[in-house]
């Protein structure tokens, strides 16, 4: 029988925004900083939570971060560098770039939690995984870095596609709207008001 594990939150803010031309986590959609915004709302929730960042980079917000522990880029990063830190610990992973996630998502994720599964996510675009907004399990830590370091991957979506996972609909499929370039950030700043 599995139980289920303590749940900590992650903000994932160490991305280099490249197709944004500027820093996602410091956009301001909610009257202040996006990863400030997130990290807030998460921690309503789930008091362990934390920020990702990349080697060298700093947050201004709070001293709860977790530095980038590898040597590769890319999501995949964060989410195994928090979970070598806290490897008993289920990880509740959310992107800076999402501007339109709201609480009511986040608990939705959070009561359709299934501890037995290597991850809980959202289905997404085509029905896939959508690995930055997701319960990760500690059951999966062993096999993501196995899929990372020893096969050489680094996309998350992949390895939950191919496990066992719980994926659940969103109540509003919007709210998994990624923000990565200049115009996705305008219809955003429309969609929000």
């Amino acid at each position: 029988m599995t139980t289920e594990s303590e749940l900590y939150g992650l903000i994932l803010i160490g991305g280099s925004s490249t197709r944004m031309g500027r820093d996602k986590a410091a956009i301001q959609y909610h009257d202040k900083p996006q990863a400030q915004y997130l990290f807030e709302v998460l921690r309503s929730f789930l008091p362990n939570t934390f920020v990702s960042v990349r080697q060298g980079q700093t947050c201004d917000f709070t001293d709860l971060v977790i530095e980038d522990a590898l040597d590769t880029k890319g999501p995949i990063n964060g989410i195994l560098s928090a979970m070598t830190a806290h490897p008993d610990k289920g990880w509740l992973v959310l992107a800076c770039d999402l501007p339109l996630v709201s609480e009511r998502t986040i608990r939705q994720l959070i009561h359709a939690r299934d501890p037995k599964k290597m991850a809980t996510a959202f289905a997404g675009e085509s029905n896939l995984p959508e690995p930055l907004m997701a319960i990760w399990e500690p059951a999966s830590f062993t096999n993501l870095r196995k899929h990372h370091l020893d096969e050489g991957k680094n996309c998350p979506r992949k390895f939950l596609i191919n496990s066992d996972i719980r994926l659940i609909q969103p109540q509003d499929e919007m709210e998994l709207f990624n923000a990565n370039s200049p115009e996705e950030y305008q219809k955003a700043k429309e969609w929000i008001g």
